[in-house]
C-alpha cells in the first residue's frame, strides 16, 4: 500500500514540462521560447483526432443548440471573462475541447482581464483540453512580448509618452489634464520632428483647450501652427480654419479660404454669385485680378452654352451635326474654352462672345498660346487654309511671310498628329532653321523633296547617293536625284 502511494507521490510531484514562473526575466528570447515550447508540448496531452469531441460552449451546451445561441447572444454584451468558468465542463466522451474558428470565442479573449491583459503563460495550467488546431490557430497570440501587456495608462511623462508614440504604440493623452502639461507635451511632440504625434497631440488640444487658449499659444509656435493648418483643410474643417485665420489677422487666406468655397458649388449660377461676391474679398491686387477673370469667363461660358445648345438641338449649324459636342464648356479652363472657340466659332467677329479674338483679347492670351490652341484645333478639323492664314504675317510694306511663334518644328508635329498631307507637311519641314532638324523631320515623315534639296544645298553626294536607295525605283524623286548627281559632276569638270 505504501509502494501504491509513493508510485501516485512521484507521479503527480514530477513532470517531464518545465514550470512557469512569474518573476520578470531580462532575457526576452528566453520567455518567447518557453513559451513556444509550451505550446509546442500542447500536442502530446491533447489526443489528434477530434473528430469524435463534442463541440460545447463555455456553459457545457452543445454548441449550435438553440439554448446555447440564447444565452450567448444575452451574455456577449454583459459578460465578463471573469464571470465564465475556467474549465470546461465534460461531454459524452469525458472531456471537452474550446470551440474552434467558428466559434465567436478565441483563445486571445480568454486572457484579457479588465485591468489589462495577462500573460498567456499564467493560464497554462487550464490549456489542458486544447485541441491540435487550436493550438496551431493561437500560438502567435501566445507569443506576444510581455513588453506589450503594460498598462496604457501608466504615469509616462510628456517625454517618454511622445516617444511611445513614435514607435507606435498607444497611449492615453487624456492624463494631461493642466494647460501647462498640455503645452510641454506639444513641445515634446514639436521637438520629435514626426509629424504624424505632433498632428495626434493637436487633435487632442483643439478637442480638450477653447479656441482663443489654443489660438495665442499656436501664435507663438509656428510648426505646430503650420501642420494644424494643413490638418484643418484636409478635413474640410473650414468654420475652424477660417476664425483661426481671423485671429492671426491672415486677411488674405481668410479670403482664399472663403474663394475655396466655388469648388463645392454644384450650380452653375449659384458659383457664379459666389464668385461675384468674392471679388470684393481683401486679396492681393494679382489674385483679385484672377478672381475678375475667373468671374468673366464663367459668365461667358454660361452665354456660349446657352446658344450652342440651342443651336445644337435645332440641328442649324452643320459644323455641330458633323462634330457632336462631347460635353458642357461650362466650369472649363481658359485654354480648354479657347479651343472650342476655335473648334466652333473661329471665323466669328471680335464682337462676339464666343469669338477667339474676343477671348484672346478679354484675357490677354499671349500670342505664343493662343497659336499653339488654335493651331491644334484648326489642323483637328483639317482646315489647312486657316492654317496657313493663321502662320502668314504682313509687314508694314505689304509683304508676307510665315511667322511661327512656337517653332516650325513644333508645328510639323502637330500637323503629322492630325494626319497633315505630305504636301502641307513639306511646306513647313523647309521653314524649319536647324539642318539637322530638318533633315530629322524630312526623314521621319518621307518629305523626300525636302531631303533631297536640303543634301542639294550642301552640296553632299555622298549622302545624296545613299537617299537615292531609299526611294522609289522609277518616281520622281529618283529622277530628281540622278539630275542633281549629273549636274554636280558636270560643275565639277568644269
Amino acid at each position: 500500500m505504501s509502494r501504491v502511494r509513493a508510485d501516485e507521490e512521484e507521479y503527480w510531484h514530477s513532470s517531464k514540462f518545465r514550470a512557469f514562473t512569474f518573476d520578470d526575466e531580462d532575457d526576452e528570447l528566453s520567455q518567447l521560447k518557453e513559451s513556444k515550447r509550451t505550446v509546442n508540448s500542447l500536442r502530446d496531452i491533447v489526443d489528434d483526432d477530434d473528430d469524435d469531441l463534442e463541440r460545447v460552449s463555455w456553459s457545457g451546451e452543445p454548441v449550435g443548440s438553440i439554448s446555447w445561441s440564447i444565452k450567448e447572444t444575452a451574455s456577449g454584451s454583459t459578460s465578463s471573462l471573469d464571470g465564465r468558468d475556467s474549465s470546461l465542463q465534460k461531454g459524452s466522451s469525458s472531456y471537452a475541447a474550446l470551440p474552434k474558428q467558428g466559434s465567436s470565442y478565441s483563445l486571445s479573449s480568454l486572457f484579457k482581464v479588465e485591468s489589462g491583459l495577462l500573460h498567456a503563460t499564467q493560464l497554462c495550467p487550464s490549456l489542458s483540453a486544447l485541441s491540435d488546431t487550436g493550438v496551431k490557430s493561437y500560438a502567435p497570440e501566445l507569443r506576444r512580448p510581455r513588453a506589450e501587456y503594460k498598462d496604457y495608462s501608466s504615469d509616462w511623462s510628456p517625454k517618454d509618452t511622445v516617444r511611445r508614440m513614435q514607435r507606435g504604440k498607444v497611449c492615453s493623452l487624456e492624463r494631461f489634464r493642466s494647460l501647462q502639461d498640455k503645452l510641454v507635451l506639444l513641445d515634446e511632440a514639436v521637438a520629435g520632428h514626426d509629424g504624424n504625434v505632433i498632428t495626434a497631440v493637436l487633435i487632442f488640444l483643439k478637442r480638450t483647450l477653447r479656441r482663443e487658449i489654443l489660438f495665442r499659444e499656436l501664435e507663438v509656435r509656428q510648426v505646430a501652427l503650420c501642420h494644424l493648418i494643413h490638418f484643418l483643410r484636409e478635413m474640410g474643417e473650414q468654420k475652424f480654419l477660417l476664425d483661426l485665420l481671423r485671429f492671426l489677422d491672415r486677411t488674405e487666406e481668410v479670403a482664399l479660404s472663403q474663394y475655396r468655397e466655388h469648388l463645392n458649388i454644384q450650380d452653375v449660377e449659384k458659383r457664379r454669385e459666389f464668385l461675384k461676391g468674392c471679388i470684393g474679398l481683401p486679396f492681393s491686387a494679382e489674385d483679385t485680378s484672377h478672381i475678375q477673370d475667373h468671374y468673366t469667363l464663367l459668365e461667358r461660358q454660361i452665354i456660349i452654352e446657352a446658344n450652342d445648345r440651342h443651336l445644337e438641338m435645332a440641328g442649324q449649324s452643320e459644323l455641330f451635326r458633323k462634330y457632336p459636342r462631347k460635353a458642357s464648356i461650362l466650369n472649363m479652363p481658359l485654354v480648354t474654352t479657347l479651343f472650342y472657340s476655335c473648334f466652333y466659332h473661329y471665323t466669328e467677329a471680335e464682337g462676339m462672345f464666343s469669338s477667339p479674338t474676343n477671348l484672346k483679347k478679354t484675357f490677354k492670351i499671349p500670342d505664343k498660346q493662343y497659336v499653339l490652341t488654335a493651331l491644334a484645333a484648326r489642323a483637328k478639323l483639317r482646315a489647312w487654309g486657316d492654317v496657313d492664314a493663321l502662320l502668314t504675317t504682313k509687314n508694314w510694306l505689304g509683304y508676307t511671310k510665315k511667322k511661327a511663334p512656337i517653332g516650325f518644328h513644333r508645328v510639323v508635329e502637330i500637323l503629322q498628329r492630325n494626319n497633315a498631307p505630305v504636301q502641307v507637311l513639306q511646306e513647313y519641314v523647309r521653314l524649319v532653321e536647324d539642318v539637322d532638324t530638318r533633315l530629322n523631320l524630312a526623314t521621319k515623315y518621307k518629305c523626300h523633296d525636302v531631303v533631297i534639296e536640303t543634301y542639294r544645298d550642301l552640296k553632299d553626294r555622298i549622302q545624296l547617293t545613299a537617299y537615292k536607295d531609299k526611294v522609289e525605283r522609277g518616281s520622281a524623286e529618283e529622277e530628281k536625284i540622278h539630275s542633281i548627281l549629273s549636274n554636280m559632276v558636270r560643275n565639277a569638270y568644269s
